[in-house]
């Protein structure tokens, strides 16, 4: 159960991930909805509509058959079989037209299972042997062992029970060597099936409890249903009626919920077995009528047969042979029409008893022999009990003595075997075996002994203890867990912080550097010396205004654009103040409305120090620097110009290094703005050449908030 859990949360990722609209979606979808029909219909349902929506947009042939199989599946378990043989055989036309021979061979095999469950055997076995032809040629290995059990299947309800036996055996054997535990589950129920019909209870409970064990694991709710059902038949076998009862009615809940009427239909009748057995003749009459009138409403020969028979039965025990001989010879026809060995021989025996009640024994002879030929072919010993208990009647009434005392021994002898003492304590250890190791939610069986009760208890209450230390244990574990997490995500924002941090000095570092500082004041004190008051006095007061805004800007986060343009626009003016050696210009598109920009302080200044620095060695005349602002689809971008000596072609000195560095603290600082402002942010530089231009050009986009208007 937690192998498939996890294999289907896998697959829900992998589908949560694959956006696309593509075969592999629809592929996903299908797998998701197939390991899912076993246990949530609903949401197999959602899975297979996409599926099919999704096959039917893109034409995809595999998809559209896939999802006709599946629902034809779906069909088959509320016994819908016409709609379900539809279904398939839609399915069979998609995997025809693309010769997808794998395909071809499931659809075989569901028509098998499809006519087998309408008790149509012959038409079953074409099928499955036309299946396996096609997975032996494919060298398929694993559906060839599932072939041997479907085909076993038909051999055990037609009664060819060695047969049967050697299929479910070949096909165990192969299952145990590859560890498919689902094969494994249905080769066991199926011989319960067999070793029931065969009057061996034992081995029956055995295998039926093996097989339940793997439908609770997995969920399966109406492969639980079943082993109920089969359980309470094989205890009503041996007369555990309030056992046979519990269980029936545990597997009717079930079967109501999965909407299988087949299932329903079974289980009402097997109820009216039960009160049939403990003379409560109207109360079985009930159940036997709504069984037979959901059976003809599906088509379920099988049952309309077993419920004809029974309905017979309960009119012998009331002594109304006429009505029970109409019934039994009702079972009868289509028993044989369907070829159904087990209801044939009792139908036969019970049209033999009805001329008992009537004391027309030559006429009862003739059919109890036709049914105890059948029961002794096949080996059906309730058949060959009962058989031998009404042949010793006969003979008696006949007065051949002899023949009488044989029948009556040959009934002591099956009896005694069916109920002797080894039985009834194989059957007992079966039971504490399988009683207290399944975990049934709504169907746990209620135990029938206080000591088991209270075996029970004590074992509830270790599971209890058991899981409640683990459950401690996976708290403990997800606390730590979480407490790394959350240890781990402050310790990394921590980091983050101190990192924009040492980013924010760096840059402040690289704008107000002490060569610039020096220069500034050198050229303050040239002034002063020069006695030119009122030039040293406005180079002072732009130097001042300069400072203060770049040290007041590095403590925001944010200043407005008004602000940064306005340090800017200073820090030219400085480097001009002494000889307008300098063309500069700073435009604004008509698309910036500035006091609503916030933007990150000092970011453009280093690029137009590095270009008065680095883009004009050499020149003199003709110094151009240009910054423009945009504003284009939600990006604010500022283009810093220049028309010197180009970015390629710069010669290395000594500020180099300083060049490099404010860039590479902008990009690493821009790249932890991006993450803050939410959008992005980035830096380019190119040589100018490219354009058949001179100089360089940067390329920043600026992170920003814009404020309401």
């Amino acid at each position: 159960m937690l192998s498939q859990n996890v294999e289907i949360d896998s697959l829900k990722l992998v589908l949560q991930n694959h956006k696309e609209n593509d075969t592999t979606r629809v592929n996903l979808l299908y797998k998701l909805a197939f390991d899912n029909f076993q246990r949530d219909l609903k949401l197999t349902k959602s899975y297979l509509g996409e599926a099919k929506a999704l096959s039917n947009n893109l034409n995809y042939i595999k998809g559209k058959a896939k999802v006709s199989y599946l629902k034809g599946i779906l069909e088959s378990r509320k016994s819908n079989y016409e709609e379900s043989l539809d279904f398939f055989k839609r399915s069979l036309k998609h995997y025809e037209s693309i010769q997808d021979q794998s395909g071809i061979a499931a659809i075989y095999r569901a028509f098998g299972i499809t006519h087998y469950l309408q008790a149509q055997y012959k038409e079953a076995l074409v099928y499955y042997k036309k299946a396996s032809e096609i997975h032996k040629d494919l060298g398929e290995k694993k559906e060839l062992i599932d072939d041997l059990n479907v085909v076993a299947n038909v051999y055990t309800v037609t009664a060819k029970y060695d047969e049967a036996i050697l299929n479910y055996k070949e096909a165990l054997k192969q299952h145990k060597l590859i560890d498919n535990k689902e094969g494994i589950s249905s080769v066991h129920g199926n011989l319960g099936v067999l070793y029931k019909t065969q009057g061996n209870y034992p081995l029956a409970i055995d295998y039926y409890n093996k097989s339940l064990e793997y439908n609770i694991n997995i969920g399966d709710t109406l492969g639980i249903a079943r082993k109920l059902n089969n359980l309470g038949d094989v205890y009503n076998s041996i007369r555990k009626y309030d056992t046979a009862l519990e269980y029936h009615n545990q597997s009717l809940g079930y079967s109501k919920k999965t909407g299988n009427k087949r299932l329903i239909a079974v289980n009402n009748g097997n109820i009216g077995n039960i009160y049939l057995h403990t003379k409560k003749y109207d109360k079985a009459l009930e159940y036997y009528n709504i069984a037979l009138e959901i059976s003809q409403e599906i088509n379920y020969q099988k049952q309309i047969s077993i419920n004809f028979h029974n309905i017979g039965e309960i009119n012998v025990l009331i002594n109304k042979p006429l009505i029970a001989r109409e019934n039994f010879i009702k079972a009868k026809d289509v028993s044989q029409k369907i070829d159904f060995k087990h209801v044939l021989s009792t139908s036969y025996l019970g049209i033999s008893e009805t001329y008992i009640r009537e004391k027309k024994y030559k006429k009862a002879l003739s059919f109890a022999q036709k049914g105890k030929k059948i029961a002794d072919e096949h080996g059906l010993l309730e058949s060959q009990k009962k058989a031998s208990e009404l042949l010793s009647e006969i003979y008696e009434n006949l007065g051949s003595y002899k023949k009488a005392l044989l029948n009556y021994q040959q009934f002591k002898i099956l009896n005694d075997s069916l109920f002797n003492k080894e039985n009834i304590e194989k059957i007992a250890q079966i039971e504490h075996e399988y009683k207290y190791k399944q975990a049934l939610d709504s169907a746990s069986i209620r135990e029938f002994q206080l000591t088991k009760k209270i075996t029970a208890t004590n074992k509830d209450l270790e599971k209890s203890q058991r899981n409640y230390l683990w459950s401690v244990i996976g708290v403990l574990m997800v606390s730590m867990l979480l407490g790394s997490v959350i240890f781990y995500q402050k310790l990394r924002h921590a980091k983050a912080k101190t990192q924009n941090v040492e980013i924010e000095q760096k840059l402040l570092r690289s704008q107000m550097t002490p060569h610039f500082i020096f220069n500034s004041l050198s050229v303050l004190q040239g002034m002063i010396l020069n006695k030119e008051a009122k030039k040293s006095v406005n180079y002072l007061s732009k130097f001042s205004k300069l400072l203060r805004i770049t040290l007041e800007n590095s403590r925001d986060k944010t200043v407005s654009l008004s602000e940064e343009l306005k340090a800017i626009q200073n820090y030219l003016t400085l480097q001009n103040l002494e000889n307008d050696s300098y063309q500069s210009t700073l435009l604004l598109e008509d698309t910036i409305d500035v006091p609503r920009f916030e933007v990150p302080p000092m970011l453009i200044q280093p690029f137009v120090e590095n270009i008065i620095e680095h883009a004009f060695v050499d020149e003199t005349d003709n110094r151009k620097i240009d910054i423009r602002l945009t504003f284009v689809n939600q990006k604010l971008i500022c283009t810093i110009t220049d028309n010197g000596i180009g970015y390629k072609y710069q010669k290395p000195n000594k500020n180099r290094n300083k060049k490099s560095l404010s860039t590479t603290i902008t990009s690493e600082r821009l790249k932890i703005l991006s993450k803050d402002f939410k959008m992005e942010g980035s830096v380019t530089v190119e040589d100018r050449k490219k354009y058949n231009e001179q100089g360089t050009i940067v390329t920043l986009v600026i992170p920003h908030k814009r404020l309401v208007a």
